[in-house]
């Protein structure tokens, strides 16, 4: 409850400010040689960091203080970023396997060999169908991204970063094998 409470309480905070700033501070030199700050007013923000993610930015006076802006379910907001390639799991991997087959290493492969020049790095995002616990979905969509990301960095390309949303981020309903097929995938976003 007391998690609820917080977040409720930070979206609302983040939702009423979009700027952080010192505004209207002046500085006024004393006969002491003591500088004090007048009139400073803090001002929260959500930062955006290069990938698109979304930070809450706050700060008690002292000291600055950054946390990621997610959703009740825990995933990071993100504004809509580059995707560069969407590589549907079933292409390059058996069913409930995190292993890339040689074919699939060969595409992938010339995939990043062919973006890396104009792409400072690359963000993978692993995602699977809705047919196993959420807590066994990300798992396994954390093992075939890192699996996309290990031919990634053997091909030269920075990965910047790996997530894995599991069956939390469905391209279209698990109503039917067609539709879950397409949920069982790995985005690679390019961040220029």
């Amino acid at each position: 409850m007391l998690n609820f409470k917080l977040r409720k309480a930070g979206a609302l905070l983040a939702a009423a400010t979009v700027a952080f700033s010192l505004a209207g501070a002046s500085v006024q030199a004393q006969d002491t040689q003591t500088r004090t700050v007048v009139g400073e007013r803090y001002v929260p923000t959500i930062w955006v960091d290069p990938d698109g993610c979304e930070h809450w930015v706050m700060d008690d006076g002292a000291e600055g203080y950054m946390t990621p802006h997610v959703t009740p379910d825990g995933k990071p907001v993100c504004r809509p970023g580059l995707l560069c390639g969407m590589m549907p799991t079933d292409q390059f991997f058996a069913t409930d396997k995190h292993f890339i087959n040689a074919a699939g290493r060969k595409r992938l492969t010339e995939f990043f060999q062919k973006t890396k020049p104009s792409t400072r790095y690359f963000v993978i995002a692993g995602h699977t169908d809705s047919r196993a616990s959420d807590e066994y979905n990300i798992g396994l969509s954390q093992r075939r991204a890192n699996a996309v990301a290990q031919v990634a960095r053997s091909a030269g390309a920075r990965v910047g970063d790996i997530r894995a949303y599991g069956e939390r981020d469905p391209r279209v309903p698990n109503t039917s094998a067609a539709n879950m097929a397409q949920n069982r995938r790995v985005e690679i976003y390019c961040v220029r």
